[in-house]
Order: structure tokens, then C-alpha cells, then sequence
């Protein structure tokens, strides 16, 4: 019992290290987005009919060399494709269309296609659609619990699972700023496993501290 509590405060003393690399981490740096959430540059060419997104991929390949490139189709009849990069100049927005041009026979002006300027996305929009589901899940999880281990007592369970599923958030969002893991796609999928995770490692570990609990009463009984 002893060798497991030293070994719990030992996980948690980890735990809060790299929370504490990954806020400095944050302060210095930031976090690390994927193009399309970081401040960006968008142009759109209409090209009026279906076309290979390969074939697009090609000609920005040739424009942009190996600056990444989010290549688009929009539009419900895919007849148009939307270019976002870092940053787009007048003389690689003027190559693009002349090369969209060669290639579907199109008669476009480099004049006509604007640059759209995309600003960045925030972290706390990006999560924004998906705090009340798990605000709403997170009170029914602990509504759960109250009832299920109210031997061990309703408050100190309670806090005991809060702690546990913001400590493993915090400790997700750390690692992603120390090692500069993108945010974005996977951001999401990510942080609900890590909360489901969390979740059934402090049911498991409270199921465990009941039957000890059931266990020092029977001996009590017994005696």
C-alpha cells in the first residue's frame, strides 16, 4: 500500500513538471497550428469544370516549392479550388493562373482572383463547440459517481475525479506545446480519449479504494 502511494506521487509529481514545461512552453512560444487555423492567405480560382486535385497540387508544387499548401475543392459542383499558404505574393498568384490557365485551357486574369487574408484561429474556438457536450457528459459522470461510491464520501470523490480529468488535459495540451504537435484535426479525437481515459482510470482507482473500504469494515465487524 505503501509502494503504491509513493509510486502515485511520483506519477503525479511528473504530471505537473510537464504542465509546468508545457505553460512556459506556451508563454514563450505558443502553440503549434496546422495551416489552416494560423493566420493565412487564400486565393480562389474558378475553373468551371470537375477537375484532379493532383493535377492543382502539381502547379503549387512548382509555385511554392516546399512551403505547405491546403488544397481545396468548394462549391457543391467541385468546379473551383481554393489555394491557402502562409503567405501568397502578386508574382506566385500571377504564375498560378497563368499555369491554370496552360493547363485547362482557361483565360483567366491574375487581376481578377483576390488574396483573402484568413486570420488565425484561436485554441479556445477551435474547442468552443464541444465544452457543453462535455460539461453536460462531465455532470452526468459525476452525478454517477456520487451515487455509486457515496461510502467514500460524495464531495471528496467528486473533487477526486475533477482533479484527475483536468490534471490529464492540462497534461495533453502540455505535451502537444513541448514537442509542437499541431493543433488542429486530431486536436479534438485526441482530447476526448485522453478525458475517457481519465474518466475510467478514476472510476478504477475508486472502485478499488470501495472494496478496500467494504474490506476494513468486515474486518471491523468481524472483530
Amino acid at each position: 500500500m505503501k509502494q503504491q502511494t509513493t509510486k502515485s506521487k511520483i506519477i503525479y509529481a511528473i504530471i505537473i513538471l510537464v504542465i509546468i514545461l508545457g505553460a512556459v512552453a506556451v508563454y514563450l512560444k505558443g502553440f503549434n497550428f496546422e495551416l489552416q487555423y494560423q493566420q493565412n492567405k487564400m486565393m480562389e480560382i474558378y475553373i468551371g469544370k470537375e477537375f484532379n486535385i493532383a493535377d492543382v497540387r502539381q502547379i503549387t508544387n512548382e509555385v511554392f516549392g516546399e512551403e505547405q499548401v491546403l488544397l481545396q475543392t468548394v462549391e457543391m459542383f467541385k468546379d473551383r479550388v481554393a489555394i491557402t499558404a502562409a503567405d501568397i505574393t502578386e508574382e506566385q498568384k500571377a504564375s498560378i493562373v497563368e499555369k491554370m490557365n496552360e493547363k485547362y485551357g482557361l483565360e483567366l486574369e491574375a487581376d481578377s482572383v483576390t488574396i483573402e487574408n484568413i486570420p488565425h484561429t484561436r485554441l479556445r474556438d477551435i474547442l468552443k463547440p464541444y465544452v457543453l457536450p462535455l460539461i453536460i457528459a462531465t455532470v452526468v459522470t459525476l452525478i454517477y459517481i456520487a451515487i455509486r461510491y457515496y461510502k467514500l464520501g460524495v464531495i471528496k470523490t467528486i473533487f477526486k475525479t475533477g482533479i484527475i480529468a483536468v490534471l490529464a488535459q492540462l497534461f495533453i495540451f502540455s505535451l502537444m506545446a513541448i514537442t509542437g504537435f499541431p493543433i488542429g484535426r486530431f486536436t479534438i479525437p485526441i482530447m476526448l480519449f485522453v478525458y475517457v481515459l481519465s474518466m475510467l482510470y478514476a472510476t478504477t482507482k475508486l472502485e478499488k479504494d470501495l472494496e478496500s473500504k467494504q474490506a476494513q469494515t468486515e474486518e471491523t465487524q468481524e472483530v
